[in-house]
């Protein structure tokens, strides 16, 4: 069964760094593309980072660009979100995606399969 499990959120100060993972089981990561989603209460659900294992290809939303990186380790099949500086406006729950398309793509409803979401809280 496929399935996607998050870790690594937490409580951190503003200014302050996490790492994200999302573990596939049941599945091979590559020829995937792999999404990064958050999800801040009231609002809804937007992309963050995403990568094309086929190439490594990344991609970033404007206001994550030059503080997260996104990677993925093929041999243990896990994909990291490294968050760097964060901010109070980074609070959110995060969700890591496959879509079995490979391809490049913001649309949250175009992914095939999700985690259960890891909550990051940036607070002084």
């Amino acid at each position: 069964q496929e399935k996607l499990v998050e870790s690594g959120g937490g409580l951190v100060q503003p200014g302050g760094s996490l790492r994200l993972s999302c573990a596939a089981s049941g599945f091979s990561l590559v020829h995937y593309s792999i999404g990064w989603f958050r999800q801040a209460p009231g609002k809804g659900r937007e992309g963050v980072s995403c990568i094309v294992t086929t190439d490594n290809s990344t991609y970033y939303a404007d206001s994550v660009k030059g503080r997260f990186t996104i990677s993925m380790d093929t041999g243990k099949n896990i994909v990291y979100l490294q968050m760097t500086n964060l901010k109070p406006e980074d609070t959110a729950v995060y969700y890591c995606a496959a879509d079995t398309s490979g391809h490049f793509s913001w649309f949250s409803a175009g992914y095939d399969y999700w985690g259960q979401g890891t909550q990051v809280t940036v607070s002084s």
